[in-house]
């Protein structure tokens, strides 16, 4: 007996049924919005992550040597896949381009809620746009999504913030800040104490009396936003000020604003991101974590020997989405549905086959007995798999011209004339045939 690798997992049928709902759900919003799926690799060079993070990101991945000698890691993430393969054929590519993708991803770190060393994610990306526009679709796209999956405005929130900002703001104190530093601190503010916030600020370059300045400075409302240009007397905060409220206009007549929140708290650790960053949260604390986030990374496709290409998306990680949807308890059922069992009793094969190939031809779940299984072992089973209605096809049956519907639900049966029966209903059942 073996177990299964620590970090991944098993999806049986009556999970995976559950999980299919969520990524159609996801993936139908995107495509309703022009997104095109991609299909992309499992494997990368890992030169290419330590390119974009540095060495200590080896730590993080599956990396290992092929048979060929080449250096490769299991993919932890799409954007750099993304961004290469836009660098490929940048010049053949209609802008802007527009890009879904579902599917597992792998990091070594430690399994906790929400996360798995194997872990999924639906990435929803535009490239060649620098339009606020582009970034309020963006987070359009994901309340849509989130709405689609049954989610009120109460279940979550969204938090929105702007990299610009928090760069310029820092850039404003007299001192050797260094800002990707003191913005990963920014971005584990809510993890760690107050204290160990602080130290990482001030590690960072800032004094603690700058570092409790800055952290007053984050608590700013949507209201007070446009006088942090004057406080700081920084041309650089009043442009990125004027990008985050351009994008929040432009998401009002897309109709999300009030599903966001100005929240200059929310960074984003990744060091990429160059504008405005956003983070999904259970509105109530339950999940703890993030539910997942996105933002602008205008310099990555550059940064890969493209040309300069900006770029804002985000990918919805599926565990802590369906830590979420449980929470607020739309997740579905995670048990089957059949929509027809096809009964087989005695030398029928040829008539139950036909009933079953019409049914299938209108879309529905059907299954028929394959292994030969007595009357009772075949109601069995058909309940097991939640079969609606079981159609059986039986030698007296036939004799009379006739099929028995019956109901699982209920129990109750009719005998429907052969020749009636799919007939032209799409979705024939009991009721249709009942007196």
């Amino acid at each position: 007996m073996y177990d299964s690798v620590k970090g991944f997992r098993d999806f049986y049928p009556e999970e995976m049924q559950a999980r299919r709902w969520a990524m159609d759900t996801l993936e139908g919003v995107a495509r309703r919005y022009g997104f095109r799926e991609i299909g992309t690799p499992a494997l990368e060079p890992t030169e290419m992550y330590v390119d974009k993070s540095g060495e200590e990101i080896v730590e993080e991945l599956y990396s290992f040597e092929d048979k060929g000698g080449r250096e490769v890691a299991l993919t932890p993430e799409l954007t750099p896949t993304v961004a290469r393969m836009v660098v490929a054929k940048q010049q053949e590519l209609s802008k802007p381009i527009k890009w879904v993708s579902t599917r597992p991803f792998w990091r070594y770190e430690e399994p906790q809620q929400g996360r798995f060393r194997e872990f999924y994610q639906t990435n929803v990306d535009i490239f060649g746009s620098s339009e606020p526009t582009a970034d309020a679709e963006i987070l359009a796209v994901a309340v849509d999504m989130l709405s689609e999956l049954g989610l009120s405005d109460d279940d979550f929130e969204i938090r929105v913030s702007h990299r610009d900002i928090l760069a310029g703001l820092l850039e404003s104190f007299e001192a050797d800040v260094d800002v990707p530093a003191a913005i990963r601190a920014v971005d584990k503010r809510a993890k760690i104490d107050r204290e160990a916030y602080h130290d990482a600020l001030v590690e960072a370059g800032l004094n603690y009396g700058q570092a409790d300045k800055f952290d007053e400075m984050l608590q700013v409302d949507a209201d007070g936003l446009d006088a942090l240009g004057d406080i700081t007397g920084s041309d650089d905060v009043r442009a990125a000020t004027e990008n985050l409220r351009a994008v929040l206009d432009a998401a009002a007549d897309f109709g999300v604003r009030d599903q966001l929140t100005l929240s200059l708290t929310t960074a984003r650790g990744l060091d990429y991101y160059t504008g405005v960053v956003f983070e999904c949260f259970d509105s109530t604390g339950e999940v703890s974590r993030s539910v997942f986030g996105g933002g602008r990374y205008d310099d990555l496709i550059e940064g890969f020997g493209g040309q300069p290409t900006p770029a804002v998306g985000f990918a919805p990680g599926h565990a802590t989405l369906q830590l979420l949807c449980q929470r607020a308890g739309v997740w579905p059922e995670e048990e089957l549905s059949t929509d027809y069992y096809v009964l087989q009793v005695g030398d029928t094969r040829p008539t139950a086959a036909r009933i079953a190939r019409e049914l299938r031809e209108r879309g529905h779940v059907v299954e028929s007995d394959v292994a030969d299984r007595s009357f009772g072992a075949q109601m069995g089973y058909a309940d097991s798999v939640n079969a609606e209605t079981v159609v059986i096809v039986g030698e007296q049956d036939l004799e009379n011209d006739e099929v028995t519907l019956k109901e699982m639900d209920d129990g109750e049966q009719v005998s429907v004339p052969l020749s009636e029966f799919p007939g032209d209903r799409d979705r024939p059942t009991f009721d249709d045939f009942a007196e």
